[in-house]
């Protein structure tokens, strides 16, 4: 049975992700975020719920706030808006009036995970937890690579390393990394919440695409969450590349979150 739409919206609205190395510029009715220089949109207003102004008045106090306590010591010309499924009548039509830009457009689709898909999996496609600082490292560069952005130092990665193992390893989630012939071509990565297994940075290279390489990340993560007891699989991809696969893996549609870049 697919779960119901009330129930994927409240855990839509409860993911929020928020690195510890982040600057964070949090008020009672929006959340902006200047995540490590390395992401491919480093500043990014992640929330507006407005309270007791309007959607302009909270906007323009988030934009000048990010403006002027976020971008110190950086070359930051840009920010990123989410406009997310609980997001306030208004708010694109105030990031368009502001000189907002689609940046990205991604499906929001969920699945119970009483009867896990059967996804046929390929012989060829080795799947490897980042259980090792190795395979943590080729499970970032792999989403630079991807996704956009730039890989972070080295050193950078074996700070984070020892945390990110200890939540893996205590069925918190974590990252997944796909080997063809010894080589990263995709990573993914979940993160447990409670009763939801939130499915994040599913991505394969251009050259390992159509191979089932994506459909072996994703039944690794899926295995993890219901190991773990997860009812719900939750995931945001992209339209054009992982939302077909999802939805052919029995993932259904609850609408769509949308970015728009603004210049600062």
């Amino acid at each position: 049975m697919e779960p119901s739409p009330a129930r994927v919206h409240a855990a839509s609205a409860a993911w929020l992700w928020v690195p510890s190395e982040a600057r964070v510029l949090q008020a009672e009715d929006y959340l902006a975020v200047r995540f490590p220089l390395w992401f491919e949109h480093p500043l990014q207003l992640l929330v507006v719920r407005p309270r007791e102004r309007d959607v302009e008045t909270v906007l323009d106090d988030a934009l000048e706030r990010a403006r002027t306590e976020l971008v110190d010591g950086t070359d930051l010309t840009e920010l990123v808006a989410w406009v997310r499924l609980d997001a306030p009548g208004g708010l694109e039509a105030a990031l368009v009036a502001r000189g907002g830009v689609v940046d990205e457009t991604l499906d929001v689709l969920a699945r119970a995970l009483v009867d896990p898909p059967d996804l046929a999996l390929p012989a060829d496609v080795d799947v490897r937890w980042a259980d090792d600082i190795e395979t943590f490292v080729d499970s970032v560069h792999l989403n630079a690579d991807v996704f956009g952005g730039t890989r972070p130092e080295r050193a950078a990665l074996e700070r984070l390393f020892a945390g990110e193992r200890a939540k893996l390893r205590s069925g918190g989630g974590g990252a997944v990394v796909a080997y063809v012939d010894g080589a990263p071509v995709g990573t993914g990565g979940i993160t447990v919440a409670g009763p939801d297994g939130r499915l994040w940075g599913g991505g394969v290279l251009p050259e390992a695409r159509g191979r089932g390489v994506y459909r072996a990340l994703l039944a690794a993560r899926l295995a993890y969450a219901v190991a773990q007891g997860c009812e719900l699989a939750i995931v945001k991809g992209r339209v054009e590349t992982s939302g077909p696969i999802l939805r052919r893996a029995g993932f259904a549609p609850y609408g769509q979150e949308r970015s728009y870049r603004l210049s600062l």
